[in-house]
């Protein structure tokens, strides 16, 4: 039931994608201007979501590809 949700809304992946990338490379961006603290949990955080957001980039052009046949 989730996957046919999931493939429903390819857009929406891709969005929410593209977010999780931004957020992965900005936190490490204000990390270095020492805007935000460096710690063991941000540092997780960020790369957490830089990969997450990769991943789920790929379903939601492999979602956007089965969708248009």
């Amino acid at each position: 039931m989730f996957r046919e949700q999931l493939f429903e809304h390819p857009k929406l992946l891709m969005l929410i994608a593209v977010l999780l990338m931004l957020f992965g490379v900005i936190m490490p961006l204000l990390m270095v201007i020492k805007l935000v603290e460096s710690t063991f949990f941000w540092n997780f955080l960020s790369f957490g979501a830089s990969t997450l957001g990769l991943f789920l980039g790929i379903v939601a052009l492999v979602a956007w590809n089965i969708k248009q046949k």
